[in-house]
């Protein structure tokens, strides 16, 4: 693939980001373009190595044909690259901004040298399809007649929604928030994915004939969530339309419940319930849609200006949260993670193909370091109790330092470290610890089971539930997992769902 020496004659150059001290002022993207010539030679270093690991089960979830569209790349074939790459995702405008990229951790080259920057090309050639205009909407020839209904409109939902339209399915996706987008629109910051980079794919879709409607709540007006996500939703006159699950069911040929996993994992410990603590995507959904909606200037958000801010959690949420505080112009900024810093190359105990778990700097770490001059991150905390100002603000927080160990069967076991208790300053905490699986309340109403990890029960690869026509994909059926992954449910339940009606017919 590529040039034969490639690999031997250059190195691995990742596209840069904008720099911090700039992007820090605004919330465009923070990413920049490169010329073609550095996407050529990065494309030429994909070696023809026999065994694509990139595409394996420890690679790429949709299987890419990384490979084949890195050399169509290197010989300057974009449009021949654009059409190899939508062969198995939909969206890859999406996963090359989002994705922590499995596929470079199992590339064959990264066995001893850096891998291939498979994701800076995956990003430059749907971007340069949409500006070539060669990205077209593809409705279907015929109609077939049956009606999907899929709840949720995030990257499982509207993956599976485009997959089925195509074939001539009607398909009408329900969303409760007030756009499109799920996940992609409110809980990813606008500086790593710019909203109109999703709005230009809904559009694409809307074009393909799938029905979008909005402020869809599925379930009993008393189980709207009273959380600060859902009212913020209702805000601007927006009317919430409250639809029965079993009407859905009953009103159509197939349902997909694509809900993501919503519950966030809380840190229920001494003064929780003191005002200045929120989910991270609470803190992140407010502050997108403050921006989209007013460009900050209404004030509906949660502001880190002037404060002292804690994010406690790590992963791609926490670092969001970073990058959105810094912004807001924080005070000081402290990230907590449990674990103990990762080592700077892999651990013998994690060999190469799998993920490697290794140190890295994102760019809200690149951020804080180049205003404060320090990672904000502090390994190995443990939060104990948050402080109270004596008239119910959070004040800071009490922690301890703790001890991993591993026993002779693997095991780590955690151990606080005497004397090491500390109090910190926070005005503000965000807890971007994950989450806990699917909200419930509509699943119970059309009583779907569940699996012991309080998703919803549907095997991989069938992806059908208990219930006669309803399905699931994505976090509500996985757990909370990558966009990535998102994209490959929602590709297989469509054709879960397409199968499952072709039998009906033939019945």
């Amino acid at each position: 693939m590529g040039k034969p020496t490639g690999f031997k004659e250059f190195q691995r150059q990742t596209i840069p980001y904008r720099d911090p001290q700039a992007r820090l002022t605004d919330y465009q993207e923070i990413y920049t373009t490169p010329p073609e010539s550095h996407l050529t030679t990065q494309g030429a270093r994909c070696m023809d190595c026999g065994v694509p690991f990139c595409q394996s089960t420890t690679g790429c979830p949709v299987d890419n044909l990384i490979p084949e569209w890195n050399d169509l790349v290197y010989r300057g074939r974009w449009k021949d690259a654009l059409d190899r790459l939508h062969r198995t995702n939909n969206f890859p405008e999406f996963t090359g901004r989002v994705c922590p990229a499995p596929c470079e951790g199992s590339c064959v080259l990264g066995i001893n040298e850096p891998p291939v920057t498979i994701k800076n090309i995956e990003n430059s050639i749907i971007d340069r399809g949409f500006n070539e205009d060669w990205v077209q909407a593809r409705p279907p020839s015929t109609e077939t007649g049956y009606t999907v209904a899929i709840i949720g409109s995030g990257p499982a939902g509207i993956t599976a929604a485009q997959q089925l339209r195509r074939i001539g399915h009607t398909v009408t996706v329900y969303e409760r928030a007030d756009r499109i987008g799920g996940l992609l629109m409110y809980g990813i910051p606008n500086m790593k994915l710019e909203k109109k980079v999703v709005e230009r794919r809904i559009d694409q879709l809307r074009a393909e004939g799938v029905a979008f409607i909005t402020n869809a709540h599925i379930g009993k007006p008393e189980d709207f969530p009273t959380g600060h996500i859902n009212q913020i939703m209702t805000d601007n006159n927006h009317e919430i339309t409250f639809i029965d699950p079993n009407e859905l069911v009953k009103n159509n040929d197939a349902v997909l419940w694509a809900t993501g996993a919503t519950k966030p994992r809380d840190l229920p410990i001494p003064g929780r319930g003191l005002n200045g603590i929120y989910s991270a995507m609470d803190f992140l959904t407010r502050n997108t849609k403050s921006l989209l909606d007013s460009n900050h200037e209404n004030g509906q958000f949660i502001s880190a200006k002037d404060k002292n801010v804690i994010v406690i959690g790590g992963g791609d949420t926490g670092t969001d949260c970073i990058g959105t505080s810094l912004r807001h112009g924080c005070k000081t900024l402290v990230n907590f993670e449990l674990l103990p810093e990762p080592p700077q190359t892999r651990a013998d105990n994690n060999p190469w193909p799998q993920w490697p778990k290794i140190f890295r700097v994102d760019y809200g770490h690149e951020e804080a370091t180049k205003r404060d001059d320090k990672d904000p991150r502090e390994y190995c905390i443990l939060s104990k109790e948050f402080i109270d100002d004596g008239e119910g603000n959070l004040a800071g927080v009490r922690t301890v330092n703790v001890e991993w160990t591993q026993d002779e069967n693997g095991r780590f076991t955690m151990t606080e470290v005497p004397g090491s208790e500390k109090e910190w300053k926070a005005e503000l905490i965000t807890l971007a610890m994950g989450f806990l699986g699917p909200e419930a309340t509509a699943t119970d109403m059309i009583n779907i089971d569940y699996d012991n990890r309080s998703n919803i029960k549907a095997e991989y690869g069938q992806f059908t539930t208990n219930v006669e026509g309803v399905f699931a994909a994505g976090d509500c059926r996985r757990g909370q997992s990558l966009v990535v992954w998102a994209i490959n449910e929602g590709r297989g339940a469509a054709r879960a769902i397409d199968q499952y009606l072709q039998d009906n017919k033939m019945n």
